[in-house]
């Protein structure tokens, strides 16, 4: 299936955000071998070159690491995935927050609302996790 992009960026950089968001939320485990610059570009109905030039931001980063003609390679050093994981956070933070104050919240009020929502959101993770299985459907 086709990656979409939003027109106002650049696509190598919706792409290297892509697999860099891929790498922190574990999609790609450490050390683990990415797939090709041309399955990329496949993946994503890209110009590999795109791909190519994602792949360098991403190695400057140090989230990918080329060995050789083995191929390229997520990180084994904990720090840097932590490292992005807590960049892209910080700006999903200053973006929500922004919002909230465009919306007229206050600071105390977007934190009452978002405590709000994670308190009903694990609620229901619970749920789910104590649900019993619906044997019925199995015939």
């Amino acid at each position: 299936m086709a990656w979409t992009f939003d027109q106002t960026l650049p696509i190598y950089l919706q792409a290297a955000h892509r697999i860099r968001s891929d790498i922190v939320c574990g999609r790609y485990c450490k050390n683990e071998k990415l797939p090709s610059v041309r399955e990329f570009a496949l993946t994503a109905s890209v110009n590999p070159n795109t791909i190519q030039r994602a792949f360098g931001l991403l190695e400057e980063e140090g989230l990918v690491v080329t060995q050789g003609t083995a191929g390229r390679f997520v990180t084994a050093d904990n720090a840097v995935i932590t490292q992005a994981r807590d960049t892209i956070a910080k700006q999903l933070v200053e973006g929500f927050a922004a919002k909230m104050t465009e919306l007229g919240y206050s600071q105390e009020e977007a934190v009452q609302l978002t405590k709000s929502y994670y308190s009903k959101t694990s609620h229901i993770n619970i749920l789910k996790k104590e649900a019993p299985l619906d044997e019925s459907t199995d015939s």
